[in-house]
């Protein structure tokens, strides 16, 4: 179900489980990346709903949470920290993609004691981006955002899952969505990287061409005890091309914490 709670005067929309929270099981939480909104995890929230206490969030400015978004990931961390205060939710798993894994290895390292891991995928400690695409989506979001879509799954899942990930990655608004790549672009937790200790676990497509493996392969080697899956004739929306290993090795990591 949706829930909705009021954080500095916005109205912000959460996915959580249907008959609530249960003091006796694990929480995750989730968070989207750029232009998204909670629906990007179905077959997480579904498939692993029963064994965990489950919140989706949707981002300021994006799925049913009112707002503009951010241009700086650090802000995008402090509205997920309240929104996990308001949800009450205690030492959650941090589950994000790709702007969402920014802002879960962002989180780490301002507010780790907060945390019992993190899952981070698809991200990295530096994630540029292209001016073409930052200027493509202020002048032409509809061709942009579709190039990207293309780029984000690997060649032989695109016929699959192009038009519903054309459709999920273009809900929020066009000023929204540069908001988001511009907050990818500006981030470098290079130095910072070392200090998470938290148990984490990287999760990447082996072809992901928007934040290749090499990105995840770095942070394994620079958060101790990190832990790296790298999934099978997958890309960047590994959470969606591949879900029975994706799920599989994000449970495994949840129930060794």
């Amino acid at each position: 179900m949706i829930t909705f709670q009021e954080i500095d005067g916005l109205k912000i929309a959460c996915r959580v489980n249907d008959e609530g929270f249960s003091e006796d099981r694990k929480s995750l939480v989730f968070v989207h990346g750029s232009g998204c909104d909670h629906t990007l995890w179905k077959n997480q929230y579904e498939g692993l709903g029963g064994d965990y206490n489950i919140a989706a969030l949707d981002l300021p400015g994006h799925g049913q949470s009112e707002g503009n978004g951010e241009q700086e990931v650090g802000l995008y961390v402090e509205w997920v920290k309240k929104i996990i205060e308001g949800l009450g939710l205690q030492r959650p798993v941090l589950v994000g993609h790709s702007l969402g894994a920014a802002i879960s290895l962002t989180f780490a390292v301002r507010y780790g004691a907060l945390l019992s891991g993190i899952v981070p995928v698809g991200g990295g400690v530096k994630m540029p981006v292209n001016a073409v695409i930052l200027d493509g989506i202020r002048n032409d979001p509809d061709s942009t955002l579709a190039l990207i879509a293309k780029l984000s799954v690997t060649k032989k899942n695109r016929e699959k899952f192009l038009p519903s990930l054309t459709e999920n990655t273009s809900k929020a608004s066009p000023d929204v969505i540069y908001g988001d790549f511009l907050s990818c672009d500006r981030l470098d937790i290079t130095e910072e990287i070392a200090g998470i200790d938290v148990p984490a676990l990287l999760i990447c497509g082996d072809d992901d061409k928007m934040t290749p493996p090499t990105l995840s392969e770095f942070m394994k080697d620079h958060i101790a005890g990190a832990k790296l899956a790298l999934i099978k004739d997958s890309g960047h929306f590994v959470m969606w091309e591949n879900v029975v290993s994706f799920n599989r090795a994000l449970k495994r990591f949840v129930d060794s914490l």
